[in-house]
């Protein structure tokens, strides 16, 4: 694979590491140090992909995130030295795709780049309809009574999967295997996350597709129009 890599990251020598790394995956890859540099670069490079630190002077990852994501739907892969959980849940809720607790092994982070990537570009093109609700799997483009809805990549694949198959029941542990094909390593709560955002994105007039099945999962039920 190769792509343009944008790693907004205040360590220089965790940087630069992994600017190493990406570049000898075969990636180009640009470094920024705090989180103003890293969001006038990302407007400016139109990145395939961003590693982004939760951490950051100027601007922090977080608010970064949430404003990346409402402009564009770049994949998002955050940095962070915080084990708690809630600050991982944090970073997936503002629209982050993939999350990874410091220290790390680089090799891990070109994983989850490749995993993340391959998401976005092996998708053979489809659009879905159910009910309002428009889903270009190409482009990724989401649109919700004609609107366009800005997610991240990994909303709009949570929401593809829903999309595929109406009416069901899905469990967790299915929307994982069927959604990441078993690369995602989160937690059942990182899940709970990203369909909470995606509920809020697509609801409209009260109408809400997405379905919780306590104890089960969650199901997709569209009003047909």
């Amino acid at each position: 694979m190769s792509g343009q890599v944008l790693i907004i990251e205040d360590d220089t020598r965790i940087a630069n590491w992994v600017k190493v790394y990406f570049e000898r995956a075969g990636y180009s890859a640009q470094v920024a140090h705090d989180g103003e540099t890293g969001l006038d670069l990302a407007r400016d490079l139109a990145p395939d992909l961003v590693i982004l630190d939760l951490m950051l002077p100027r601007l922090d990852g977080v608010e970064l995130c949430r404003i990346l994501r409402q402009e564009s739907e770049v994949p998002i892969i955050m940095l962070t030295a915080r084990e708690a959980h809630a600050d991982r849940i944090m970073g997936l809720d503002t629209g982050a795709d993939d999350y990874i607790v410091k220290p790390f092994d680089p090799g891990e982070v070109i994983a989850r780049a490749q995993a993340v990537l391959r998401r976005v570009k092996g998708k053979v093109q489809q659009v879905l309809t159910r009910g309002n609700i428009t889903l270009n799997e190409t482009t990724q483009n989401v649109t919700v009574d004609g609107e366009p809805v800005v997610l991240s990549q990994a909303q709009v694949a949570l929401l593809s999967t829903l999309m595929r198959h109406p009416n069901q029941v899905l469990s967790r542990d299915q929307l994982i295997s069927l959604t990441f094909n078993d690369e995602f390593d989160g937690l059942d709560r990182a899940i709970d996350s990203h369909i909470a955002r995606l509920r809020r994105q697509i609801s409209r007039n009260g109408r809400q597709p997405i379905q919780t099945v306590y104890g089960a999962g969650y199901r997709f039920v569209a009003e047909e129009e």
